[in-house]
This record gives C-alpha cells, sequence and structure tokens, in this order.
C-alpha cells in the first residue's frame, strides 16, 4: 500500500456523500442490517479504517461503544466532529489496542487499499487480535469483475490494460503496490479466511448490481426503491450473485 498516495485521494475524496447517494445507501443498508443481526446489548465495536465515521456514527447514536481507528488525519477530524472516540492508526499495527477488547471489529475501508497477500493478512490477523473470543469480524472487499466490466469493457480501456500487462490470461487484475485499489476474487477471500483460521458465519454481496444501474437507481421514486431494497436484501446471498457486485461483505468469527 503506498499511504502517501491513499491520504491524498482521501483528502479529496467525499466518501460521506458516496454512502448518501440512493445507490450508496445500499452497501451501507446492507451492512448495518447484517451488523444488527450479531449486535447484542453493551457490545464494544471497533471500526476499523472508518473513513468519516459514517458506521461509526450511526452506531454510536444508537447507543453502541464505538471506536475508530483511521490512518488518514482529514476523515480523523471529521470523525472527531461527530463526537466519536478515535485514533490515528494503521490497520496493519493496531498496537495501541490491546488483545481481545472488542466484540465486534469492522475492516471495511483497508481491505479496499492493501495491495499485497501479506498486507492483507496482517490487517486480517490484527482484527483477529484485538475481537474477543467468539466475537465477529465484518471485512469488505472490492471484487475484480466489477473492475473488469466496469473499468475494462464499459469504459473502453481493456485492451489497453491487457497491452500494458494489468491482467493475467485469465482476467485477474496484477497488482501493484502503488495501485490505490485491490480487487479480489472469491477464492481470494476464502484463502486470507484459511490462513487466519477464522469462520465464516455468511458471505454477501454487499451492494448487488447497485452499482451497475447508478443513474436508474438513484432517479428511482421511494417506493420504487424501497421494492428494490427489498429485492436486493433477499438476493444479496444467492451463491450465483456472490462476486459480481462492486463489493463483498465477508462475516468471521473468532473461535481460538
Amino acid at each position: 500500500m503506498n499511504e502517501e498516495n491513499l491520504i491524498k485521494y482521501y483528502n479529496k475524496f467525499n466518501e460521506e456523500k458516496r454512502l448518501t447517494t440512493k445507490h450508496g445507501q445500499i452497501e451501507f443498508l446492507t451492512a448495518m442490517k447484517y451488523i444488527h443481526h450479531f449486535l447484542e446489548e453493551g457490545d464494544k465495536i471497533l471500526d476499523i479504517g472508518a473513513g468519516t465515521g459514517r458506521y461509526s456514527k450511526k452506531l454510536h447514536d444508537e447507543g453502541y461503544d464505538v471506536t475508530a481507528v483511521e490512518l488518514v488525519k482529514h476523515n480523523l477530524r471529521e470523525i472527531e466532529k461527530k463526537n466519536i472516540p478515535c485514533m490515528l492508526g494503521n490497520a496493519i499495527n493496531l498496537k495501541k489496542i490491546k488483545d481481545n477488547t472488542y466484540d465486534i471489529t469492522l475492516l471495511f475501508g483497508p481491505m479496499y487499499h492493501l495491495i499485497s497477500k501479506e498486507e492483507k493478512i496482517k490487517a486480517l490477523k490484527e482484527a483477529k487480535r484485538v475481537t474477543k473470543k467468539s466475537g465477529y469480524i465484518f471485512i469488505s472487499y472490492c471484487m475484480n469483475e466489477y473492475a473488469i466490466i466496469t473499468h475494462g469493457f464499459i469504459e473502453g480501456n481493456i485492451k489497453e490494460s491487457i497491452n500494458n500487462h494489468l491482467l493475467d490470461e485469465n482476467y485477474n487484475i496484477t497488482p501493484k503496490q502503488d495501485d490505490l485499489y485491490s480487487f479480489v476474487r472469491l477464492e481470494d477471500i476464502d484463502d486470507l479466511k484459511d490462513v487466519c483460521d477464522l469462520k465464516r458465519i455468511k458471505i454477501v454481496s454487499q451492494d448487488g448490481c447497485a452499482e451497475y444501474m447508478k443513474k436508474t437507481i438513484n432517479q428511482m421514486d421511494d417506493e420504487t426503491f424501497k421494492i428494490f431494497l427489498d429485492y436486493h436484501f433477499k438476493t444479496c446471498e444467492r451463491k450465483e450473485l456472490l462476486g459480481a457486485g462492486r463489493h463483498i461483505l465477508d462475516i468471521l468469527k473468532k473461535e481460538l
């Protein structure tokens, strides 16, 4: 991960606005639906790579004990404005946090930007370390096929990507350490889970087809949008949809 480039990017990128559009709400509402399913009264929550604190604020306002960790100082200042306990930190080294502290750990942003497998394993092992035994870890990943379909074919970059050796022969994006985003497939996510010895509880297509339908969804009236959400929630765990959306939500349990 190129930390300097990442900080520059998020100093300009409006993450707060992204999650408040209709199509952006689907990602957020899906995560919240599943978080609520596993939350219990009195649970402590750690939000690693919290961005501007969208999830942290919602959970904090609901009365949960939430701590946010964020790498980008601009984002951290936004979290502080929301009166949420927070700290500057990096997902691959949470040295300020003791072992077995949190009931639920959110690892939503970091896996988008940690490029190498080794970095991802470090982040997931750190999340596991600070999570209590029998606690849950929620991880969000960016998916390879979404990037190929949108950036490659829809935006017309596929031939250039092949010529510049940005893809392998199986259309798997070849990661470079200075890339801003990391894209994975289901087998990569399975491997990370197994290496870190975590038990999968559920895996969910976090935004389904929403990212392919941005304009349509953002123009929906409220009633139609409610129907679309109902459709999404009733299909987001279907195996044939996993991997084709922009994000996947992996829900793991720490048993050891």
